[in-house]
């Protein structure tokens, strides 16, 4: 019996997430993988995300029932474990049979023959021991933060972090949201594209924190002809509250602009304006052109820290390259490849990206710094460092620019104190139904 696609193509992710560092979410809509079925394409999703996440409860529960050590096999076998182990244990669909077989034949198939005995013995051991998500989902019985760590899959060090940061019960929730499949959210700012998607049989319902964000309940929206033609993207609801905190302006710089979907969004509020919009891989430039379209945005592959230009910008966005700690639920494997060591590096190139774009923002100007991190290093320390001897810039407080948004009737949620620290943004995964992102605004007199 031949190995499905959908195996094939989760084991071979899989094994590239480990040796390039690539991204999971990227490879899975990749060229690479377009003549994939439906079926096929969402079991593939579901393998790859579902390994990513619950990568060390299944390292633990393969590894009792091993005569080796993990860290002595080969990445090929251990991939064809996890894989196994993934769906004996939390997939009650997939016939048992079918899960050994099929990780047996991966291992045939990556050349590793001689450890077919060894992954057949370990994935029968692990056949009929589902688990029962009410006994590892952090939110109902974890009392610590070790165990915590433990039954929600998450590096303890990265816990112990936020324990400290937002509390035990605000932890919880953010492990909780990690290990669920996040929700598919669009931005709608024509209501012609709400009713196209109708016709294409999308169902969709409001957002949670924008009267412009929507959730797609059902449906295939990558099969629409709104989304091939870049009309509607998917989008995370914080991501999508960024740029409503740069506001309106006639010349509006984007420092860090892949993968473009805040870019087209400022497009969309400022039609009339000038937008310069900065990515430092060409390649990645290139993606970003084609995403956005829209005839008054100039895209420029260029390093932000030495820019190109002389001019200055009444409207600037710094949404900086970051850990992306709050974007677990879509990106699983960030949590096992950062290590705390990354953040003074991130830090350190965060302060100089935003240092170099304060010098662009224009008289009475602002700058919005964002990222999707959680870690304090790269949020308000970034700010304080980078305010060191700029005596023109004050930081504004986010909280009235929300209110402000409120009044217009764009922000939907209604609790504005629980969507900020001080003066700036803060959204936390689980405790508001979306990512976690960081924004400040920094005004110049």
């Amino acid at each position: 019996m031949p190995i499905s696609p959908a195996r094939i193509v989760a084991f071979d992710i899989l094994l590239r997430v480990e040796r390039e560092d690539s991204y999971a979410s990227e490879l899975l809509h990749s060229s690479r993988y377009a003549e994939l079925s439906t079926a096929d394409h969402g079991l593939a999703t579901e393998l790859v995300m579902g390994v990513l996440r619950w990568r060390s409860l299944l390292d633990k529960r393969i590894a009792e029932h091993s005569s080796q050590k993990l860290t002595r096999l080969d990445q090929e076998v251990l991939t064809a474990l996890r894989l196994g182990a993934y769906q004996l244990l939390f997939l009650d669909r997939v016939p048992e049979r079918a899960a050994v077989h099929e990780s047996v034949e991966l291992v045939k198939r990556a050349k590793k023959r001689s450890a077919v005995p060894f992954v057949n013995a370990v994935l029968r051991k692990l056949a009929g021991k589902a688990q029962n998500l009410d006994d590892v989902f952090p939110r109902l019985n974890a009392k610590n933060s070790s165990e915590l760590a433990e039954y929600s899959a998450h590096p303890f060090w990265l816990v112990e972090r936020w324990i400290q940061e937002f509390g035990f019960e605000a932890a919880k929730q953010i492990c909780a949201h990690d290990q669920r499949i996040p929700e598919i959210t669009i931005s709608i700012s024509d209501a012609a594209n709400a009713v196209e998607l109708s016709g294409d049989n999308i169902q969709i319902s409001p957002g949670h924190l924008l009267t412009s964000a929507y959730r797609v309940v059902t449906g295939d929206l990558s099969a629409t002809r709104a989304f091939r033609e870049g009309r509607i993207a998917i989008q995370d609801e914080a991501s999508q509250l960024v740029p409503l905190l740069v506001g309106c302006g006639a010349n509006i710089l984007d420092c860090c602009a892949a993968p473009g979907g805040k870019t087209r969004l400022l497009a969309v509020r400022n039609p009339s304006a000038r937008i310069v919009a900065i990515e430092l891989h060409s390649h990645r430039a290139r993606v970003l052109r084609k995403l956005v379209s829209a005839p008054n945005v100039r895209v420029i592959a260029a390093d932000t820290r030495n820019l190109p230009t002389i001019a200055l910008f009444d409207r600037v966005l710094a949404d900086v390259p970051c850990s992306g700690t709050g974007t677990l639920a879509r990106n699983p494997e960030i949590k096992w490849r950062l290590k705390p060591e990354d953040l003074a590096d991130l830090q350190a190139r965060q302060v100089a990206i935003l240092r170099s774009a304060m010098q662009r923002v224009s008289p009475g100007g602002r700058i919005v710094y964002s990222t999707c991190s959680l870690e304090k290093e790269e949020n308000s320390a970034v700010v304080e460092k980078a305010m060191v001897g700029e005596s023109s810039f004050r930081v504004r407080d986010c909280g009235a620019e929300l209110k402000q948004l409120r009044a217009q009737q764009e922000l939907r949620w209604e609790n504005i104190d629980s969507l900020t620290s001080g003066p700036y943004l803060r959204t936390i995964p689980g405790v508001h139904p979306c990512d976690g992102f960081f924004a400040a605004i920094l005004e110049k007199s």
